[in-house]
């Protein structure tokens, strides 16, 4: 006895049961709910998905053991009782009507498929003991429904429970269960989609036998005979297909993948983008994320709408493409105008012709406002006014703190360091990031990496805003106007205001919407992926439409209530102010006579009127260059502009005086041609302040 059992633990060592098909599954990315999002086939092109007993319903595992082998628990893997019943049939009926194969030596077979004589059924018999000695039942239950085949490629319980009836095997009805047991005894005989009759029969033979064994009610069986057999199969899942493919490849060998992915909100999300695709350019490409605030959970991820449609680029990601955002940074530009005190809501800015040296911007209209706030000029997405504050925040800055945010502008070519257009999309930058600066804003101003699995640690983020410059961004856009055929109305929604920004890039190639409330930010992307202009499709009238559309997909989003940007001033600001230590900078611009600005020093804020005594030259600003020649080389007059200081003041040109103001902050003065002047002011009391420009 203890020399059999020595060869037989000697045997085993030497020969261990061949797992190599066990452990070739197929990958399988879930959402946040564990449901799968998309299945991959395996090594061998099969859909093998791996099966817990536990997470099949426990009525398949009775039909199962009731027609396959009743005495699997209690068996060493070979069931001589089954044998001698076997041996009995074969012997009456002359032929082979009963293998006596146990479900352990089934799994062998599986394991180290061998055609079927009588040396492989010996070999299957030694392999199933030596499984019993290794594992316990539980395990080779496992391995069983893992490998079953089901006919075609697909291999085990799960995926011919998803392929047949579209829902896993937890939720299996009695006819179901009892067809998924008999297929695998010849799962191409009795595929459902091509022989239903026989398909039918089979089942019905396992629910007599589960009768028989008391694994079923007659009554129940009655009523499982009455259901159809499915006539066709369905497809596995193959949602969020780029992301799918982004985790495989990162994390190679993991045959489940965790996301943070809302599986409903993503099938509709998709289902949505093929919708909008019949309203586009035949090769046009859509991108979107949805993403929690809270969590910084992405909660949809749209790469396009079709990754096999080769028409419009499908297989490239456009969530991760790098892409000229048009005017979509334009709100952090005046976000950190408002952290370092040079603008405020309600400062007053000009949108007029200006020049930054060669560098001659233009609105997207083509055409000029002249003054409005800086609340105005963000919600209308004025460009010249955008310009102007990055000129005072500073290109090379606002790079940096993208930078530290975790968002990469990508230069233009032969460009070493970014330069105002950046304000305009003069920087590439893709979807993902944008999302993620965008997300920042409901986050007072903390931008920290979005999360698409559970598993990515929770980041401090990076503050790229104050809570407060933050907080007036977002109330800003929440008054921007919707796109045309849209009515942001709260009491519909059931939510809160949703903050908007849209942008295009040069040349109509892409369109942007960004969308922002307490709870949800979602980000929108619509042009061609080969980068090819789409004339008419702008954000306004493509993207923002369908982020609208998104947000209608979302649960109710009780946020803050809408409400007016606040007019008051940061606390840290007002003192800057108080002490007339570089108070918000008057910023402003001339287009053929037409002025300028004036600081918020001197706008009503929620604090009352504020009045610097700092006598301020606020138009024209140093080293500025003015357009003032009209086609005829004739100068226009211009409007010089003052503030602060005691009345009079008096308006000096290269030091001869034009005008004395006894009342009015503002003087007309036409220029006698080209070139460098200087314009100085003086008050009262003496004070002074000077601006050298050129006149061209």
């Amino acid at each position: 006895m203890g020399v059999g059992c020595g060869v037989g633990l000697t045997l085993d060592r030497l020969f261990p049961p061949p797992l190599d098909r066990l452990a070739d599954r197929s990958v399988t990315v879930v959402d946040r709910n564990g449901e799968p999002l998309r299945v991959f086939t395996n090594g061998a092109g099969a859909w093998r998905l791996p099966v817990d007993p536990d997470a099949v319903a426990p009525l398949f595992v009775d039909l199962l053991l009731a027609y396959e082998d009743r005495r699997f628990w209690s068996h060493g893997g070979v069931d001589p009782l089954a044998l001698l019943r076997a041996l009995g049939q074969n012997l009456g009926a002359g032929r082979v009507v009963s293998g006596a194969s146990t479900l352990t030596m089934q799994v062998a077979r599986l394991l180290e498929p061998r055609p079927r004589t009588l040396s492989a059924k010996l070999i299957e018999a030694a392999r199933a003991l030596q499984l019993e000695w290794r594992y316990d039942k539980r395990a080779i239950l496992g391995m069983y429904l893992t490998l079953a085949p089901y006919g075609g490629n697909v291999e085990g319980v799960r995926a011919a429970s998803l392929t047949l009836f579209g829902k896993p095997p937890t939720e299996l009805d009695a006819a179901e269960a009892a067809l998924l047991v008999a297929l695998p005894q010849s799962p191409s005989r009795l595929r459902a989609d091509r022989f239903p009759d026989r398909a039918r029969a089979a089942r019905d033979k396992v629910l007599d036998r589960a009768v028989q064994a008391g694994a079923l009610s007659a009554k129940a069986a009655a009523e499982a005979r009455t259901e159809p057999v499915p006539a066709a199969r369905q497809p596995l899942p193959a949602a969020a297909a780029h992301l799918a493919d982004a985790l495989r490849a990162r994390r190679p060998g993991d045959t489940r993948l965790a996301t943070t992915l809302d599986g409903g909100l993503q099938r509709a999300v998709e289902a949505l983008a093929r919708r909008e695709m019949d309203n586009l350019h035949p090769r046009a490409g859509l991108a979107a994320l949805v993403v929690d605030n809270r969590t910084r959970a992405v909660l949809a991820y749209l790469g396009s709408p079709d990754p096999l449609d080769h028409d419009r680029l499908g297989p490239i990601d456009m969530v991760r493409a790098v892409r000229s955002p048009g005017s979509a940074l334009k709100p952090f530009i005046y976000g950190l105008g408002f952290d370092d005190g040079l603008i405020h809501p309600l400062t007053q800015v000009s949108d007029v012709s200006t020049r930054f040296g060669d560098y001659a911007p233009r609105n997207f209209d083509r055409g000029f406002t002249g003054d409005l706030t800086i609340e105005e000029a963000l919600q209308r997405s004025l460009n010249i006014p955008a310009v102007l504050v990055l000129d005072k925040v500073g290109p090379l800055r606002f790079a940096d703190a993208l930078r530290r945010a975790g968002a990469r502008l990508v230069l233009p070519s032969r460009s070493t360091v970014p330069g105002l257009p950046v304000a305009l999309g003069g920087a590439s930058i893709n979807l993902w990031d944008m999302a993620t600066l965008y997300s920042g804003l409901a986050r007072g101003g903390l931008v920290a990496p979005l999360r698409v699995q559970p598993e990515e640690p929770d980041a401090a983020g990076v503050r790229f805003l104050s809570p407060v410059a933050a907080q007036q961004v977002r109330a800003i856009l929440e008054g921007a106007p919707p796109p045309p055929g849209v009515v942001q109305a709260q009491e519909l929604r059931g939510s809160g205001p949703i903050a908007l920004k849209t942008g295009t890039s040069y040349g109509f190639r892409d369109a942007w919407a960004f969308g922002v409330t307490e709870r949800y930010s979602v980000g929108v992307w619509v042009g061609r992926p080969d980068g090819t202009p789409s004339p008419d499709r702008y954000g306004r009238n493509t993207a923002a439409p369908l982020l609208f559309h998104l947000f209608d997909l979302l649960p109710a989003d009780r946020g803050r209530p809408a409400g007016p940007v606040t007019a008051e001033a940061p606390p840290e600001l007002l003192r800057r102010l108080d002490a007339g230590e570089g108070g918000p900078m008057a910023v402003g611009a001339l287009a053929h006579g037409t002025l300028a600005t004036s600081s918020v020093a001197t706008s009503s804020v929620a604090n009352g009127p504020r009045a610097t005594d700092r006598l301020r030259l606020a138009f024209p600003g140093g080293d500025m260059v003015v357009e003032a020649l009209g086609p005829d080389g004739r100068a226009e007059p211009l409007t010089l502009s003052a503030s602060g200081g005691r009345r009079p003041l008096s308006w000096l040109i290269d030091g001869r005086r034009i005008a004395l103001s006894p009342i009015a902050r503002d003087v007309v003065w036409r220029p006698e041609g080209p070139g460098p002047v200087r314009v100085t002011v003086l008050d009262a009391d003496g004070r002074s302040d000077s601006a050298v420009i050129d006149v061209r």
